[in-house]
């Protein structure tokens, strides 16, 4: 069980590391070892994933000694499915599967966002890197304005995950305004409710960069929803929305009545 700096009733029980729900997948844009040092020390408790976002990983610093140090303190770490695209658009398939082998990584990230890739060729990606890697693979648009009917968002995440896929990841980019998510951030809730009548809400992870899409997972799916995206100073400001510690989500927990009491 986490443990927290004090006992206090009404607090939902989180899953503890190593699990495969209520993960947190934090984007790391290219922060120093130092500050992924920082990172580790206060944060690791609460986070499961680790992904070196789109191409930062090519011309980042010390990436090698940072991925030692998430891996260190039990916490997995993946190359952006932009880079893995970059590879395969260039016909550098074999380079890609050497340059994650170079930095002895375990997980992989899939992606077809920014490439025209047929979705056959995609879950055959999957599954060659399942066969050595933990995979985790992106569904949606990274475009605005563009509409994936919901039916087909449920078949690309079932035949992802038949294909290998530890989870699938909801599209919403770094800006939240993508995929599952309107372009002002408010959440595409008919698609939400199609894709989860559909799939198990714990094979999927919720990209949610924006405190009020965390906030409507919580609300939706409960304490130990996985979500991503997650800035490295965000972690715990999550961790308080998904224990009922902050205000967005401060009644989720305690009895019925506590609103109205007057105290």
């Amino acid at each position: 069980m986490i443990k927290y700096n004090v006992d206090l009733p009404y607090i939902p029980e989180r899953t503890e590391r190593p699990r495969t729900s209520g993960l947190t997948m934090v984007m790391d844009k290219g922060i120093s070892l130092k500050h992924a040092q920082d990172f580790v020390e206060s944060y690791s408790d609460y986070v499961d994933f680790v992904k070196l976002g789109f191409g930062t990983s090519v011309m980042s610093k010390n990436v090698k000694e940072k991925i030692k140090v998430y891996r260190d303190a039990g916490i997995k770490t993946y190359l952006g499915g932009t880079l893995f695209e970059a590879f395969v658009a260039r016909g550098k398939w074999d380079e890609y599967q050497k340059f994650i082998d170079s930095y002895g990584l375990d997980t992989a990230e899939v992606s077809d966002r920014s490439i025209n890739m047929e979705h056959d060729s995609k879950c055959e990606y999957i599954s060659k890197l399942a066969k050595n890697f933990t995979v985790l693979s992106e569904v949606g648009s990274k475009e605005e304005g563009i509409i994936i009917h919901p039916a087909k968002w449920v078949s690309m995440m079932k035949a992802e995950l038949e294909a290998g896929s530890f989870k699938v990841i909801a599209e919403a980019r770094e800006s939240g305004t993508v995929g599952i998510f309107h372009k002002n951030g408010s959440a595409h809730s008919m698609l939400v409710t199609r894709i989860t009548s559909k799939i198990k809400v714990e094979d999927i992870i919720w990209e949610t960069p924006q405190k009020s899409q965390q906030v409507y997972f919580i609300n939706l799916f409960g304490p130990n929803v996985n979500v991503g995206n997650i800035g490295v100073d965000d972690v715990i400001p999550l961790e308080t929305l998904r224990i009922g510690l902050r205000g967005d989500t401060f009644f989720n927990y305690l009895p019925e009545g506590t609103k109205d009491k007057i105290f």
